[in-house]
């Protein structure tokens, strides 16, 4: 992103910050740069999530930019429940930076730490028998390893079956949803991919023609 942006966004996180305190991460990934692994150019109150400057991207990051690849239109996401890896449940929104050509360039994201809230409402539940725990809350990575095995573990989940019972039609579903979650933007991503499923580099170029020919009819 240019110079002036990205000023504009670390003061505007920073002003985010310190209006709702401590427990608000703000963060700023720049998707222009050369090295996409480390797209964390801001953030704020990075203790939320153990992140800081020059981390990786989350889940919805690599996502985004596959969409992007594959021309698909995509909208702010915004009020919705992720969890760190220690257990935090975060109220997240991801609001995507654009170009004069409506390109996403960046991704400006706020986590919100309820996970004290959430308590105190478990607690008022006692009383009021109707709040229930929403179940759906997106991981947030600390760092491209962790997010590479996330994002396969949640394939592998998606199929339902392990891998030894993976027929080839199962494994194709699984580089399938990688794919479409941006895995493979990931350095080295492929090699790991490959040792998880017991295929060879070369059957696993042949899933992703066979995706993209599907894709393309």
């Amino acid at each position: 992103m240019k110079k002036s942006l990205i000023e504009f966004y670390t003061r505007l996180a920073h002003g985010l910050a310190v209006q709702f305190g401590s427990n608000c991460e703000v963060v700023v990934h720049d998707l222009q740069g050369k090295d996409i692994e480390h797209s964390i150019i801001a953030i704020e109150n990075g203790h939320v999530t153990g992140r800081r400057i020059g981390d990786g991207p989350s889940q919805i990051v690599l996502e985004s930019l596959h969409n992007s690849e594959q021309n698909l239109k995509q909208e702010d996401k915004l009020a919705y429940l992720t969890k760190t890896k220690n257990g935090k449940i975060l109220k997240s929104s991801t609001i995507f930076i654009r170009d004069d050509s409506d390109k996403i360039i960046g991704i400006f994201g706020i986590n919100y730490d309820i996970s004290l809230m959430l308590a105190m409402e478990k607690e008022l539940s006692s009383f009021t028998g109707t709040i229930e725990e929403d179940t759906t809350k997106e991981p947030i990575a600390v760092n491209i390893g962790d997010l590479l095995d996330e994002l396969i573990t949640q394939s592998v989940q998606h199929v339902g079956k392990p891998v030894t019972l993976m027929s080839k039609e199962d494994k194709v579903q699984v580089v399938r949803l990688l794919n479409e979650a941006g895995a493979f933007l990931i350095t080295k991503s492929g090699p790991k991919v490959c040792q998880f499923l017991g295929i060879s580099k070369y059957t696993l170029y042949s899933y992703l023609d066979e995706i993209k020919s599907k894709n393309t009819i």
